[in-house]
């Protein structure tokens, strides 16, 4: 009997919270003064903060169903631009057609703790999103307005370094989404003079990093991870520092979800560097390639079919040869078990000539299926960032994780930043830029 009490009066609590947050939002729309509307945004921010998956459901829905466009004005306006396609008929039916949510959203970003609020708003919409196809109308809304306020023009780029505050350092080990980060000396060592930190942050969201890479320095372009986040390892002096590599970056706000921001952080970040440390010449990545196993193991995936991957890409006949044949090399020393690459014991036991089939199908996975919408995700991001397929290095990644990802391989991506644009281009063409050695490998 207490129970029951409990829940009906836990429902009521919950009714009352979103007859409220209806009666706010239509009251924010109407107007009524710079300052109630203020107060009436503050109070809104703090009622969605107290939202269970329940009530946003029903939050969700009012602003779905309540606050979208109504067609039949955007009919009648469309006919009529259509009638007479003037600026006028133009501006009437844009106004129409954008949803009242939209501007519901903007008078909420207003509050302090606005921006904060519809953040946590849209990563509860995405978890939902998958069962609720109906609100993907919503979601639209809030990444178009997000895109916007979280333009990289309007963020802060800082580094990070020790002397940070220690609940900011706490958020570079959690966030970390590459190479976790051991503790408080691992954090150390990758913040010493010769590896750096940077990250992207919002003038609403003052202490929270939305984005950050981590660099290092060093004297040659690095083929593996290990020695980067070496915790034991010794710092490079300055007078060594020729190449500059970003071995990890990593997004902190599940809410920026589709939000660019990567590719703006690393060619800010490259562009500071190259004015402080004139002596570094070299920009590169060392990558992973988190979908290089599962296309290649059938069990995982489709498995690739070669032929036809060689005859969509116009690989001239020897070199759908090659492929074949390394495909057919690697089956055959690892007793038709490709999935042993996944062990570090398969790995030793190598011939040189394997090892090359296992280069060959990765830079035909990278060259040939990245400008697909089934590429390789980080390959995606790097190319269409004008990046250059560098190297593909044996033994980059060891660990669990780089096993089971892509056989412990690993890439470099170049970023040669006079010829971004001209690779950025290329890569929207369907064609990735590549190095000679990379070219080579096919």
């Amino acid at each position: 009997m207490l129970d029951e009490i409990r829940q009906a009066a836990a429902r009521q609590r919950r009714a009352r919270t979103l007859r409220a947050l209806t009666l706010g939002a239509r009251r924010l729309l109407t107007g009524g003064g710079e300052m109630n509307g203020m107060a009436t945004a503050l109070a809104m921010v703090e009622r969605l903060d107290t939202l269970d998956a329940d009530d946003l459901d029903a939050f969700f829905d009012f602003l779905a169903r309540e606050l979208g466009p109504d067609p039949q004005a955007v009919l009648r306006l469309a006919k009529a631009y259509a009638e007479r396609p003037q600026a006028a008929e133009q501006i009437a039916l844009m106004q129409a057609v954008e949803p009242p949510r939209q501007e519901l959203l903007r008078r909420l970003n207003r509050a302090p703790g606005g921006t904060a609020a519809i953040l946590r708003l849209r990563r509860a919409l995405l978890k939902v999103l998958p069962r609720r196809p109906e609100l993907a109308a919503l979601e639209a809304d809030l990444l178009h307005l997000l895109t916007s306020w979280f333009n990289p023009g309007f963020l802060q780029m800082r580094r990070v370094d020790w002397n940070a505050p220690a609940q900011l350092l706490e958020k570079l080990i959690l966030h970390e989404a590459v190479h976790a980060i051991d503790g408080w000396d691992d954090l150390r060592r990758r913040l010493q003079p010769d590896r750096r930190c940077f990250a992207f942050f919002h003038p609403q969201l003052p202490d929270e990093p939305l984005i950050f890479v981590e660099v290092a320095l060093l004297p040659e372009m690095p083929a593996a991870i290990a020695p980067l986040i070496d915790k034991a390892s010794t710092p490079l002096p300055a007078d060594r520092w020729r190449v500059a590599a970003f071995y990890s970056i990593s997004n902190c706000e599940p809410g920026l979800r589709g939000v660019s921001l990567g590719n703006f952080l690393i060619k800010k970040v490259a562009e500071q560097l190259q004015r402080e440390l004139p002596r570094v010449r070299t920009y590169c990545t060392l990558s992973p390639i988190p979908g290089f196993a599962a296309w290649l193991l059938p069990g995982q995936g489709t498995g690739p079919d070669l032929p036809a991957l060689a005859d969509q890409a116009g690989l001239r006949k020897p070199q759908a040869e090659a492929l074949q044949a390394a495909l057919a090399r690697l089956r055959t020393s690892l007793d038709g078990d490709l999935s042993r690459l996944q062990h570090p014991a398969a790995h030793e036991a190598l011939a040189d000539e394997d090892r090359a089939a296992l280069q060959r199908l990765c830079a035909a996975y990278l060259l040939l299926v990245s400008p697909t919408p089934g590429g390789d995700p980080v390959a995606r991001f790097h190319l269409d960032n004008g990046a250059r397929l560098e190297r593909i290095n044996l033994r980059g990644n060891m660990s669990a994780k780089g096993l089971r990802q892509s056989f412990g391989l690993m890439v470099n991506y170049l970023y040669d930043l006079d010829r971004i644009e001209a690779s950025h281009d290329k890569f929207r063409q369907g064609e990735v830029a590549r190095s000679r050695a990379a070219a080579a490998l096919l």
